[in-house]
């Protein structure tokens, strides 16, 4: 169980993260596409569906932080996410839909936290099966 909540701190700045992020993103759809010369999605509301989703995430992560052993499968869905992002952000960008200036932003959202999540996850794993035999 120990092993688990040592990673309680990374959860709960991710959670603080994904919460910040998702209501800039709410409220400032452009904001992004500005700061990195992008044309703007039409409509905003697409961006902002991103931004509500990042934002739901943040509930996720703070019930992992929080109860490790009884939340834990969440920080497989965040590490699917982590995984995907930066695969699918890859593919756009080699297909020329996306500019790698773009790509900053799986660094902060998704990168920096992939040693996190994956520790967690196999620790988790572990204990899960342990418990299960």
């Amino acid at each position: 169980m120990e092993r688990l909540r040592r990673y309680s701190p990374w959860f709960y700045a991710a959670a603080a993260y994904n919460a910040v992020w998702g209501v800039v993103v709410g409220l400032w759809p452009n904001a992004l596409f500005d700061l990195l010369h992008m044309p703007r999605p039409q409509p905003a509301a697409l961006f902002q569906c991103v931004g509500m989703m990042v934002g739901v995430y943040a509930y996720g992560y703070w019930l992992v932080a929080r109860d490790p052993e009884r939340f834990g499968a969440f920080a497989y869905i965040g590490l699917a996410g982590k995984i995907l992002g930066p695969l699918g952000f890859l593919f756009a960008a080699i297909n020329g839909e996306l500019p790698w200036s773009f790509g900053w932003i799986n660094v902060t959202n998704d990168l920096i936290w992939l040693p996190a999540f994956i520790g967690f996850a196999i620790q988790f794993y572990r204990l899960d099966r342990k418990t299960k035999s």
